[in-house]
């Protein structure tokens, strides 16, 4: 199967651009031309040394060779540093020896993943604030539609609709909160040298390391987190909890449109939702994506909590099977907002089907406390 067919099922290009290789190298990139910035500005290389790193970090790479060269090696960081030497070199073999000064090979692998990282959470965040304005308007809007209230998969009690959405939109709200905590724990730079503490740049090299946390816009922890891996564990798991939070809002709307209940569908959109055998069909795509994003998540992070034990002062084996983890928790969670946006803007509400199977179940009762109940959610939310 092609990557694009596999790929682009589950996930944006947008977001799958983020984690491509150009993107992995660029960030790679940026850590080892600020970081020569950092260290020039504390004294340990000319500013003159630093504009040459700078510019050879400017320079396009082969990717393919690089490629390569970083399976054979074991890291990226090895053939990269290399070929950057050989570029400073041709120019100043005095500022050649300042490249990579102080750092190691999985300082420019994490930091380069959590620069990725927080470029994906931007975009992961600004849809869950989509996802949870269409919630709040269908909220809003109905209110007091009353609809067959279920429970065990069977008709209990009437409630709203209105109280459904808003339901499901609390948990969005909850999730992107958890997110944005575990994004100001982990989306941190590392930097630490052979073993962590930074002792081939002295006295100088906790200045450095906050110059650098700066210039990158990454927080700056108290010491390198080499084989503390407790954030990215934190924040593959609030992944995991954005990507299954919107998959119940999926799993109840496929529900409510089944031929029997009849409540709910995605909008109609040309070419698609169909099926290649029964043309009378109307799938609930959008829907299809969000739950297989869901069902993909747990054991991904479970991989993340797998990897925390790792040994000493840097592991073998546990960080390199993160980043690959971390960047498809994050395609998947995305790819999963991204495809019920538009369904949740659009989605198709029948009232008469919601007040035939009421019908149907023979139940009855009030809805005033469900629909007060949505608007006091409602409410509250505003309030916060």
């Amino acid at each position: 199967m092609s990557t694009l067919i596999r790929d682009l099922a589950a996930a944006t290009p947008e977001m799958l651009d983020l984690f491509a290789d150009a993107a992995l190298l660029k960030s790679a990139l940026r850590f080892e031309a600020e970081l020569a910035s950092a260290e020039a500005a504390e004294g340990l290389m000319t500013t003159r040394a630093a504009g040459l790193i700078a510019e050879a970090c400017a320079v396009d790479f082969d990717i393919a060779t690089l490629a390569r060269e970083a399976a054979h090696a074991g890291t990226l960081a090895i053939p990269l540093v290399k070929y950057l030497r050989a570029r400073v070199g041709e120019r100043d073999s005095e500022a050649a020896r300042m490249v990579h000064l102080g750092a190691t090979s999985q300082d420019v692998a994490d930091t380069a993943l959590m620069l990725q990282a927080k470029s994906a959470a931007a975009i992961l965040t600004r849809d869950l604030a989509q996802i949870a304005a269409a919630l709040e308007e269908l909220a809003t809007r109905h209110a007091s539609l009353a609809v067959l209230g279920r429970t065990l998969l069977q008709g209990a009690v009437p409630i709203t609709f209105g109280l459904r959405a808003a339901q499901w939109l609390l948990a969005i709200d909850r999730a992107a909160a958890r997110l944005a905590r575990e994004c100001e724990d982990a989306l941190a730079l590392q930097f630490g040298g052979a073993a962590g503490s930074l002792e081939s740049l002295g006295p100088r090299g906790p200045a450095v390391a906050a110059r650098l946390a700066c210039l990158l816009g990454l927080a700056a922890p108290p010491a390198a987190w080499h084989a503390r891996r407790d954030g990215i564990a934190g924040l593959g798991t609030a992944l995991g909890i954005v990507t299954g939070s919107i998959a119940k809002i999926a799993r109840d709307i496929s529900l409510m449109a089944q031929t029997e209940l009849g409540e709910a569908h995605e909008p109609l959109e040309a070419g698609r939702g169909g099926s290649s055998a029964m043309p009378h069909k109307r799938n609930q795509t959008g829907c299809q994506i969000a739950v297989s994003a869901s069902l993909r998540a747990p054991g991904l992070v479970a991989t993340l909590i797998a990897t925390l034990p790792q040994e000493f002062e840097r592991g073998l084996g546990g960080w390199q099977a993160e980043g690959p983890v971390l960047a498809e928790l994050f395609t998947l969670a995305q790819g999963a907002s991204a495809a019920m946006i538009p369904v949740l803007k659009g989605l198709d509400v029948d009232a008469n089907a919601m007040a035939r199977n009421l019908a149907a179940a023979g139940v009855q009762g009030a809805t005033e406390q469900a629909a007060t109940l949505a608007r006091l959610i409602l409410k509250s939310r505003k309030g916060s």
